[in-house]
């Protein structure tokens, strides 16, 4: 067994052998407690929104569902959203330096997870451009979020396109929920500085707000090679109103605004000498949302929604610039129109106005300025076959986008619940990701060198490779077919086990469209290699997932996580793809495994121990021969409660090892040039100050 290995080993042991102190299980019943506020039970009943837009207890849902709760992120010691998502199984999360990251559900991991769609508060953060979610810039008070809802999944018959291989929906707490002032600052070795402030008051009985502030800085992570461009520098604030007019009516109003330094590294290509250079620079990302949303009751198991929300992005790279415009309205409702079953219905419309700047030759939009339309409908039924035994949910999701005519989404779930504590599921889905700018109106050339020098050419003539818009790029298509398991074994032992199969068709893929030719326009003359992005890869995936938790004492969670994945991708008859699909594969990781402990060791002291390990990426290479190999890491968190107001925190980060590579280089860096960013071991300290606890 390797040292490694052996040191994972021992903390896995540790995880499960050190419980509570018997003073712990004997506390003083009146103490603030945190892991006694919820049982097992009380924790699968949490009501949830995202696989229908309606309440309903997870434990009860017919999709597999994670949540994670405020208070998990909190005794976790993350930092940010994305290592949240480390908690949930099936999610591959993966930090590329020190502002990136990959992020997949079920394959796919990519820097813009673009099977995967994201929401924050139902408003969708997904972006056409690139396709996919900019997660540097996807925050706000972690103290701020009540619980993320994660489905590994298709979700596109709620939620339309791009649900494919999952759905993220992080949802704050209501403002009558985060009243008082919160003051969180700290620092350490990698998060060198963070300062976070909140204050919620209320006017009256019936509005409620908070307004927050937060900056920090990071530094960067480890580089074999000394180019430490991936320091990060953010401030960002915003607010939230929640006016309960009535019992029948809330209005909600909220929105952010931030403004980022983001270091990175790409690459710079120019038709002119010295044809490529790597560029280590900050990137300028500015912008902000608003949101509104009415929430009315009927009555008689009748409500709608309205939602409608502005988004504005301004990413200003060293390689490229967008400037980005999005408006969304969406409306909802639901009733039931017999005793038997409940009928959800809907309508949306997104209209996302982009202009992108040209800042190098190598890397351009045409047309520059375009307006990127999605207009949906669905329709979803849930009958009641057998009462609070059996239950069937089918429905369809019609869209429509600028890049495609109407196409449908349809799923149909079983959900079978024998026992109250007994939950069998059954899905089958089909999901479509639709075309992006990128695929459609985009141009990316690579230098590749020059040929050998002549008398008339010393220099040789430069070849490049140049990614052409393909405009009759389609949209990628899986068919998913799910089954799923929720025991309560024991009122403080459960398990929830999902296990899937995917087919795609129609898949991205880099196609080689002709010969090499010398091309004199833009000048200099120079040989050219086209190419562009087409559909040219099929495939299936399969795995199982599996989630037990037991509660030994009141005091003491353990919990734990499982993934499997098998990705098996080919090229399609008549394909001109240049061999992606093994890299595509190799980007997300066969075996995942998680063990967590939480501890309250006494009504003042906590203490959290995570231990992961995530098998090798074949498919993200760094200098030649040089691959993400399997690694496994640890966290620890040790909280001090000082009084009712103050909290000290000590959390250490990737203990196992003094850094690791998880992903790729940044995407845009030179290969051959660039080594992988090794994820730093790091630690830091959090005091945070709350009135009226």
């Amino acid at each position: 067994m390797s040292r490694r290995a052996l040191t994972g080993v021992c903390f896995v042991i540790l995880c499960v052998c050190f419980g509570p102190p018997a003073r712990a299980v004997e506390a003083d019943a009146s103490a603030q407690n945190d892991l006694k506020q919820m049982s097992l039970e009380q924790l699968s009943q949490i009501e949830v929104t995202t696989p229908s837009k309606e309440p309903e207890k997870a434990f009860r849902t017919p999709a597999a569902i994670y949540v994670i709760t405020g208070e998990d992120i909190r005794r976790s010691g993350v930092t940010s959203i994305p290592e949240a998502l480390r908690l949930a199984p099936g999610v591959e999360v993966a930090r590329i330096d020190s502002d990136k990251w990959s992020i997949g559900i079920r394959g796919f991991g990519s820097r813009l997870a673009r099977n995967v769609l994201v929401l924050i508060d139902g408003r969708t953060v997904y972006t056409t451009l690139l396709a996919g979610t900019y997660w540097e810039v996807q925050d706000t008070l972690l103290e701020d979020i009540d619980r993320i809802e994660v489905i590994r999944g298709p979700g596109g018959t709620i939620w339309g396109p791009n649900a494919v291989d999952g759905v993220i929906n992080i949802i704050t707490k209501r403002a009558k929920d985060s009243k008082g002032t919160l003051i969180s600052a700290g620092g350490g070795s990698l998060d060198q500085g963070f300062l976070n402030a909140r204050y919620g008051g209320s006017y009256g009985d019936k509005l409620n707000y908070r307004v927050y502030g937060k900056t920090f800085t990071r530094g960067p992570e480890y580089h074999w090679d000394g180019r430490n461009f991936d320091d990060w520098r953010s401030v960002q604030g915003g607010f939230r109103a929640d006016w309960d007019r009535d019992p029948n009516n809330t209005l909600t109003v909220q929105g952010d605004i931030y403004d980022q330094r983001d270091g990175e590294s790409v690459v710079a290509t120019s038709y002119t000498a010295p044809y490529s250079s790597v560029i280590d620079d900050n990137a300028r990302l500015s912008g902000g949302n608003i949101m509104a949303r009415w929430d009315h009751s009927q009555g008689e198991g009748k409500d709608f929604s309205i939602q409608a929300y502005y988004d504005r992005t301004n990413r200003r790279e060293p390689n490229f610039a967008d400037l980005r415009d999005t408006y969304d309205v969406d409306f909802t409702q639901h009733w039931k129109l017999l005793s038997w079953n409940n009928v959800t219905w809907g309508l949306g419309a997104r209209f996302s106005h982009g202009h992108d700047l040209e800042v190098v030759s190598g890397l351009t939009f045409l047309p520059a300025i375009r307006t990127d339309r999605l207009l949906t409908a669905f329709v979803q039924d849930e009958i009641t076959l057998v009462p609070k035994v059996l239950s069937l949910t089918i429905g369809t999701k019609l869209l429509n986008t600028n890049f495609t005519s109407f196409a449908p989404e349809p799923s149909a779930r079983l959900l079978l619940t024998p026992t109250k504590s007994t939950t069998l599921w059954a899905a089958a889905t089909h999901a479509v990701r639709t075309p992006s700018d990128a695929e459609r109106d985009f141009f990316l050339s690579g230098y590749q060198g020059s040929t050998p020098p002549t008398p008339s050419n010393p220099n040789g003539i430069p070849v490049f490779a140049r990614f052409n818009a393909n405009r009759n790029f389609r949209p990628e298509q899986m068919n998913g077919y799910e089954l799923g398991f929720r025991q309560m074994i024991h009122q403080n032992i459960y398990v929830d086990i999902a296990s899937f199969f995917n087919h795609y068709h129609n898949l991205f893929s880099e196609d080689i469209t002709g010969g090499l030719f010398l091309e004199n326009d833009p000048a200099p003359p120079h040989y050219l290699l086209p190419a562009e992005f087409g559909n040219g890869l099929k495939g299936q995936t399969k795995g199982v997932e599996v989630a037990p938790e037991w509660r030994p004492t009141e005091s003491w969670r353990l919990r734990g996580s499982y993934s499997y994945l098998h990705m098996n991708l080919e090229r399609s008859p008549n394909s001109l793809d240049i061999g992606s699909a093994p890299g595509i594969m190799g980007s997300s990781p066969q075996h995942q495994f998680m063990a967590q402990s939480s501890v309250d060791m006494s009504k003042v002291l906590q203490l959290d121990l995570d231990f992961r390990y995530v098998s090798a990426l074949p498919g993200q290479t760094g200098l030649p021969g040089q691959y993400v190999q399997a690694y496994e890491t640890a966290d620890a968190r040790l909280g001090w409660r000082l009084n009712s107001q103050f909290d000290l925190s000590f959390v250490g980060r990737n203990l196992l090892q003094p850094h690791h590579p998880e992903f790729g280089s940044d995407p845009s860096a030179d290969p051959t040039a660039v080594a992988l960013v090794g994820i730093r071991r790091s630690a830091y300290v959090k005091l945070t100050w709350t009135s009226g606890r």
